[in-house]
């Protein structure tokens, strides 16, 4: 869990960056990046604390053993759903929220039960150990973009 906390502090360290934009690196400016990350994280604690940890089944799915095993999200693939879409009004002070309502929502996520599970829609059900694996992975990948954005300003 240190792992993730450290990639949202990162996150947090590009605010002041958030209205830079380079379109040929992605449509999103670096505070897209930033709070589409933020709402993936808070969303999908809410699905993981609703859960019923008995019904959790794990089946072997290529798809996610490859991207969390690889550590690698291919970039333009994937459509992210629209609640995970950040609405046009971003701003610091809303980044900062945002920042530290992903910090306690990962403080209660330390409390579900390790067959506390969503299900992504491309690999399935990720119980709680593959959920933060999944979380590092997409957010580090978010970053990743953020970087080669600042990098082409």
């Amino acid at each position: 869990m240190q792992q993730l906390l450290d990639l949202v502090n990162q996150l947090a360290l590009q605010i002041p960056n958030a209205t830079k934009q380079q379109t040929s690196v992605s449509e999103g400016a670096v505070g897209w990046h930033i709070e589409h990350s933020l709402l993936v994280i808070t969303q999908i604690i809410e699905g993981v604390k609703r859960s019923d940890a008995s019904k959790y089944k794990w089946s072997f799915n290529f798809s996610r053993l490859i991207i969390l095993g690889l550590n690698k999200i291919p970039r333009g693939k994937a459509k992210a759903p629209d609640s995970v879409l950040p609405k046009d009004n971003l701003n610091e002070a809303l980044l900062l929220e945002s920042i530290a309502n992903t910090k306690l929502a990962l403080e209660e996520l330390a409390t579900c039960k390790k067959n506390n599970y969503f299900i992504h829609p491309y690999f399935g059900q990720l119980n709680l150990p593959a959920t933060i694996r999944f979380f590092e992975v997409h957010t580090y990948h978010h970053l990743k973009i953020i970087r080669d954005i600042l990098k082409c300003s």
